[in-house]
């Protein structure tokens, strides 16, 4: 559906650098990133806003690099929404459709269930100054989507909404993708948002494409440091891998010997995700083939999930929900316990 080959992109001091994706017909595609990692840059050059220094664009077999922006056939919705004031809901959601001179009876239907379909039919009449940001937010999806665009672009068009507002929002993206069968570009720096809506994800440091797949390969199988923190994987270290046999490593850090499932040697990189460790009072009863004995030494309360960190060494960093971390009656400096699969202990260099 979608083929970007090679592109390379110059915007003031800032470059695209040998971007290359490939997007299926009717995927949900997520581009994942921090602040500055090019993004929404990558996104306006797919929908003709900036020129393109070197490589090609493609959308079903038909090459856009050189096209204008409203020859593309693409759709796009930033997180500001960019309502236009002077004009109703149903006047927001029309003005592409006019500005094309389609037929009024045309314009009414299309408005009408794209209304429906966004459940806003009766915010047709109103000003977007009166609406909530999840109400304009649904006004501006539905002005993209009533011009039937191949491709619909979307840079991070729930970040500015609360929880809960983000929850139905993304039950609802889900639910019309699947309906539409619509191809979709998603623009966020969330990586849960990307494991809820994506089916795959390209995750994006200065300019590049570093990593692409499904969103629990990438949480679960890093390829690199940068994707590991910035994944939240928390328990990345550095150490040295001798063979264990049968494709195991064991990796030494800071004197602790950690079993993984690799078969790489040498120098390398582990990543354990917080989830993934079981922390006990007592030695566990537990098949894990890593378990070792440490202090804690920290916690910090984010609300439903507690982090603990337990010094071995090196310092372990454990996922638990508060129910099972007050059973267990844990004071800093007392002995605790932690385990953890080889599978868990994901490496590379």
């Amino acid at each position: 559906m979608i083929s970007i080959r090679n592109l390379r992109v110059r915007v003031g001091g800032f470059q695209l650098q040998d971007i290359n994706i490939d997007v299926q017909s009717g995927e949900y595609f997520i581009v994942l990133g921090p602040t500055g990692a090019g993004k929404t840059l990558l996104l306006e050059t797919i929908a003709g806003f900036h020129p393109v220094l070197q490589g090609s664009m493609w959308i079903n077999d038909k090459e856009i690099t050189g096209l204008t922006p409203e020859k593309r056939g693409i759709g796009i919705v930033y997180q500001d929404q960019v309502l236009f004031p002077h004009l109703s809901v149903r006047g927001n959601i029309a003005f592409g459709l006019k500005s094309l001179r389609c037929p009024k009876n045309e314009i009414m239907t299309r408005v009408n269930n794209i209304a429906q379909l966004w459940d806003i039919t009766d915010l047709l009449p109103r000003n977007p100054s009166t609406l909530s940001g999840g109400e304009k937010q649904k006004v501006a999806l539905a002005r993209a989507l009533v011009m039937e665009p191949a491709v619909l672009l979307l840079d991070e068009p729930l970040s500015a909404l609360d929880i809960e507002t983000k929850e139905r929002m993304q039950r609802q993206l889900i639910d019309i993708h699947l309906r539409l069968k619509l191809t979709i570009i998603h623009v966020s720096h969330d990586f849960e948002e990307a494991v809820v809506l994506g089916s795959r994800v390209a995750v994006m440091s200065d300019g590049q494409i570093v990593q692409v797949g499904i969103p629990d390969d990438v949480l679960r199988r890093p390829n690199s440091e940068f994707v590991a923190r910035f994944a939240l994987s928390r328990n990345v270290f550095s150490g040295q891998a001798e063979d264990a046999g049968n494709d195991y490593a064991v990796v030494n850090i800071e004197g602790t010997r950690i079993l993984a499932a690799t078969c790489l040697r040498g120098a390398v990189r582990i990543s354990i995700r917080p989830e993934d460790i079981l922390l006990c009072r007592e030695p566990p009863q537990s098949t894990m083939e890593n378990v070792f004995g440490g202090t804690f030494t920290d916690v910090v309360d984010r609300g439903t999930l507690i982090h603990v960190t337990v010094r071995v060494p090196p310092d372990f960093i454990c996922c638990a929900t508060r129910q099972a971390f007050e059973a267990l009656k844990l004071s800093k400096g007392s002995k605790a316990w932690v385990a953890f699969k080889a599978s868990s202990a994901h490496a590379f260099k």
